[in-house]
């Protein structure tokens, strides 16, 4: 065994034995759920494969064709088991024009990482998953996956629109560790417009289209509604904390211009968001129970016992009767959703958090090209008018998005690219990533601290941990 090779296998043993891996078979006892082959039209079908003849590679010459790749994630967000879901417009570019198949390995969102190591050090490795802020540094630093500058030309111009954000913000040692499809927005505020109606208020989307959507509009719609004794809550959900904190534009960990990981405890703005928060607390405006006790993004929405819910679009995004069922009849224009309010006394602008599109390549994959390839099919469908016409077309025909809804996404992802706010902490070990969750959700809870009690108790850790992990990134082998 070589030198390389055995100290990423003792990196990878540390991961497991740190988490008391008990080695399982995931799914096991589970009923598979069937894979439906839907189509597009045939008019669709020739326009995106007459685009694609013009933006990608021949079938014939490109590397990775005609194979398959193996995606390790708790989602296939590839395969469609249902006939009232959308079709990945990117996969069926690559299935239909270069032959090729992505297989699901499928695991679950608490276990995917243990897993993960598990299949690594059987030597089984899956080809790719996703990247985002929770895979990065520690697990690029760890191993569990390869940087791919040999393998994507960020010069090239189909990936030239996300190379500065991703040599600014997901690279290390002059090494990009992802490939980066597209950058998009996180959370929104997603709301119900019947209820807004119903009691009174501007509607969330009229206030933003006039430049009126600001903290103090928030709170106050969010105070008038709350009570407790009706067990109506204006917030819900596990990270509305963080979109707020989001909104200032300034992370609580960030990365340099010299590529270190810094900290911005002392910026004005945070104290000002968390005094936001804390009082938003002290009102009862948030649900003591997160998600009322279920594990459903939305409890709540449809039957007026929760006015905002701050999350991603995915969360309302899917087959309308799942939807209607518990954000409000999307077919009668209940749900909308606007970016997060800003601050009033800021720069005036609005800012979300921001998070690649895209994909790691696991350590000891089999079929790097065949991610590559499929890769370059997912910017393909980013960039190309045809192929972005179609998934609106189907965004409004299936999913019964208006063209408002459309319009507010098209804006809140040029938030998000325009000035992207990039949450690190998750990423980073797990001590670090414990010390700002509680930094940042310290403000609200049973036992609230202010911002200044907070900052006093958790400052010093915090540059502690930021030293350690940058030395880790200055010096990645001393620690095999």
């Amino acid at each position: 065994m070589n030198t390389a090779k055995a100290r990423i296998i003792r990196r990878l043993v540390c991961v497991l034995l740190a988490a008391l891996v008990v080695f399982v078979m995931v799914g096991c006892g589970k009923e598979k759920r069937q894979i439906i082959k839907l189509t597009l039209s045939t008019e669709d079908s020739e326009a995106i494969l007459a685009a694609a003849g013009i933006m990608l590679p021949d079938a014939e010459s490109a590397k990775g064709a005609g194979t398959t790749i193996t995606f390790h994630h708790w989602v296939d967000g590839f395969h469609n088991y249902s006939e009232d879901e959308i079709v990945n417009t990117g996969y069926w570019t690559f299935s239909e024009k270069y032959g090729g198949e992505i297989e699901w390995v499928e695991t679950t969102y608490g276990t995917r990482f243990d897993d993960l190591a598990n299949l690594i050090m059987a030597d089984n490795s899956p080809d790719f998953t996703t990247a985002s802020v929770n895979t990065f540094p520690e697990r690029c630093l760890k191993s569990v996956f390869i940087p791919v500058g040999d393998y994507i030309d960020y010069t090239d111009p189909l990936w030239s629109g996300t190379a500065e954000f991703v040599e600014r913000y997901f690279s290390m040692n002059g090494e990009p560790w992802i490939i980066c499809t597209d950058v998009k927005a996180t959370d929104v505020c997603t709301y119900n417009r019947r209820v807004i109606e119903e009691w009174g208020f501007d509607d969330p989307a009229e206030l933003y289209a006039n430049d009126e959507w600001t903290w103090d509009i928030f709170y106050e719609m969010c105070v008038e509604f709350s009570d407790p004794d009706e067990e109506r809550y204006a917030l819900d959900g596990w990270a509305w904390q963080s979109a707020l904190v989001n909104s200032t534009g300034v992370t609580l960990i960030a990365i340099d211009g010299e590529g270190q990981f810094i900290h911005n405890l002392d910026d004005p703005s945070l104290e000002a968001v968390q005094t936001v928060i804390y009082d938003l607390n002290k009102n009862d405006c948030r649900c003591p129970t997160v998600m009322r006790g279920t594990e459903q993004d939305g409890a709540g929405m449809k039957e007026g016992l929760c006015l905002f819910w701050l999350r991603e679009k995915w969360a309302f995004t899917g087959p309308v009767d799942d939807i209607s069922a518990v954000w409000g009849d999307i077919a009668n224009n209940e749900i909308m959703f606007v970016p997060i309010p800003r601050n009033p006394n800021g720069d005036g602008n609005y800012y979300l958090g921001g998070q690649p599109v895209g994909y790691h390549i696991i350590y000891g994959a089999r079929n790097p090209d065949g991610v590559v390839l499929l890769s370059m099919c997912e910017r393909f469908k980013i960039l190309d008018p045809t192929v972005i016409s179609i998934d609106e077309k189907q965004l409004k025909e299936i999913y019964l998005w208006t063209d408002e809804m459309l319009e507010m996404n098209d804006r809140c992802q040029e938030l998000a690219k325009g000035y992207p706010v990039v949450n690190f902490s998750p990423g980073c070990p797990a001590q670090l990533n414990s010390a700002v969750n509680n930094l940042i959700t310290g403000t609200t809870g049973n036992n609230p601290q202010t911002w200044a009690q907070l900052k006093e108790q958790y400052m010093e850790s915090i540059e502690y941990y930021l030293e350690d992990l940058n030395d880790w990134v200055q010096n990645p082998d001393a620690r095999a």
